[in-house]
């Protein structure tokens, strides 16, 4: 049986990764803070994010996203202090898996860099360009960069009241140019992610309708990621708490990855694994992985 691959986008090439067109690739969220919306600190001490870090590979982890600031608003961190948190760590981790695509979650190009040479290939740059010497940090240590939607916002602020004309057209705007920008700067190019920013400078309808037009965002031809994971817009579409949301986010998940998307960052990687792999199957870019059934 040949499989059909998109050819909306080429190879994403991250550390000694390559993943071609039409491989979801899986990326595992491990917080060194104290705060964290979902987890509430249970992989601050370094002992248990290692841990977490071991048990998502084994679970399909492509890549391993480590972060040591709250998304949300909550109590100050210098960038002293993410650094302590997050850069030794990194180089924990890249000891333990040489091949491992290590991402860096910071707004900071001091942390950036830190973290790169560290042995970090990718930032996920969640605040859209806040510091523009992220950029030349990921040309610097050929590493890779996610551009993300976050509505304008500085680093750690909520939306309030905000309006967009059209959500869709803004995120095609702002994540193109900064991926441009990026490009510009030295980014390799099938090392530039864009991701549309759910929650991020965003209430819940904005979240559904990007999720609903993401092929909008995938027919610009730059992987897109999708952090959905246990988000508000889950949680308040079906009035759940963040430790019921995972059905919620699968649904979402599913959607997105009909529409072509690239990379999921997820908490639960087992079951987006198993997710990712049925909507493969079923769109024709992935063989089931056993057929007896009307052959036997």
């Amino acid at each position: 049986m040949a499989l059909r691959s998109t050819d909306v986008t080429g190879t994403l090439v991250l550390g000694r990764r390559r993943f071609e067109p039409g491989e979801p690739v899986l990326m595992a969220i491990v917080n060194r803070t104290p705060d964290s919306f979902y987890d509430v600190g249970a992989t601050y001490d370094a002992a248990r994010a290692l841990a977490r870090v071991h048990e998502v590979v084994a679970e399909g982890a492509d890549i391993v996203d480590i972060g040591g600031v709250r998304a949300g608003p909550g109590d100050e961190v210098s960038t002293a202090e993410e650094i302590r948190r997050v850069v030794d760590f990194v180089a924990v981790v890249r000891s333990a898996y040489p091949d491992l695509v290590i991402s860096i979650d910071t707004w900071r190009s001091a942390v950036g860099r830190a973290a790169c040479a560290a042995g970090a290939n990718l930032i996920n740059d969640a605040w859209g360009g806040f510091d523009a010497g992220l950029a030349d940090v990921a040309a610097e240590f050929g590493a890779g960069l996610v551009c993300t939607h976050a509505g304008g916002l500085p680093p750690r602020t909520k939306p309030h009241r905000i309006g967009y004309d059209d959500v869709v057209a803004d995120v095609l705007t702002v994540t193109t140019g900064l991926a441009e920008r990026a490009a510009r700067a030295g980014v390799r190019r099938d090392g530039i992610i864009v991701d549309p920013g759910h929650d991020l400078g965003k209430n819940t309808w904005h979240s559904l309708e990007i999720t609903r037009r993401l092929s909008e965002l995938v027919d610009t031809g730059w992987p897109v990621l999708v952090a959905l994971s246990n988000k508000d817009f889950v949680g308040e579409t079906l009035d759940l708490p963040v430790d019921q949301r995972l059905t919620g986010t699968l649904a979402a998940t599913a959607i997105c990855a009909w529409h072509g998307a690239r990379i999921f960052r997820v908490h639960q990687v087992a079951p987006a694994r198993q997710l990712l792999h049925m909507v493969g199957a079923i769109k024709g870019e992935r063989l089931p992985l056993r057929v007896l059934r009307g052959l036997v």
